[in-house]
């Protein structure tokens, strides 16, 4: 079946000489992975290779035989161009970063609008903002509630945040209950709106910690999460 979509690249493989495995999370069906032949090779053919660098949103067509096999793009041009998404370099580490987050995460073959528009306006934000150090905590809190475990934060007041459990409380009920600076930064990622992320003031060790928080209890939540190899990408660019 020939589709028309948007999609957001999460990858893009190199796969013999010249074809690239492309994974896409798309509008109208979820997760879809492409192969490309001779993509890397062809400078005639309608589709190029700087099309597929991670996060690039796109305009599809594409058939979709939905068989659980590799599906083919016969068109494909940007959507929403970058100005600095893949030139800044610490935006550039936040997209890896990202990218990888997205694939390890998302793996449904099924539309979900409200999911393809928050990644859409989330990175038209990181694209057209400069003070971006605190984004990928925000956009991870943000995306656990697409997820389905974002924390219940009804009692945020109390002293201890339940890692397993996903929720705050007044007592240290087992291993997983955390407290201290850690916590207290982790809470001002909640109830705000993007634009005020900058305002949240953290030295690297701070960030870093809270970014550790958060990425344990997506190891809690999320079946068969694997610890992000650009992460230390990431940590080098925020030490």
């Amino acid at each position: 079946m020939v589709v028309a979509t948007k999609a957001i690249v999460f990858s893009a493989i190199k796969y013999s000489e010249a074809d690239l495995i492309v994974s896409c999370y798309t509008e109208i069906a979820g997760v879809k992975s492409y192969l490309l032949r001779n993509i890397l090779k062809s400078r005639k053919g309608k589709l190029k290779a700087s099309y597929f660098l991670p996060l690039t949103q796109l305009e599809l067509i594409a058939d979709h035989k939905n068989k659980g096999t590799l599906e083919y793009i016969k068109e494909a041009k940007i959507n929403n161009p970058y100005q600095t998404l893949h030139t800044d370099i610490v935006k550039s580490g936040l997209v890896l970063f990202l990218s990888e987050m997205l694939k390890n995460c998302i793996r449904e073959e099924e539309t979900n609008q409200e999911l393809y528009t928050f990644l859409e306006n989330a990175l038209h934000w990181l694209d057209q903002n400069d003070a971006v150090a605190n984004f990928h905590i925000y956009f991870l809190l943000q995306l656990s509630m697409y997820l389905g475990f974002y924390p219940d934060a009804s009692n945020i007041e109390q002293k201890y945040f339940n890692i397993s459990e996903g929720n705050f409380q007044a007592r240290n009920t087992n291993s997983y209950c955390l407290e201290g600076e850690r916590i207290a930064n982790f809470k001002s990622f909640f109830d705000i709106k993007i634009q005020a992320i900058k305002d949240i003031k953290l030295t690297k060790k701070q960030r870093h910690d809270v970014l550790e928080l958060i990425l344990n209890y997506y190891s809690f939540h999320m079946q068969g999460y694997q610890k992000p190899k650009s992460l230390a990408v990431l940590n080098q660019l925020f030490s």
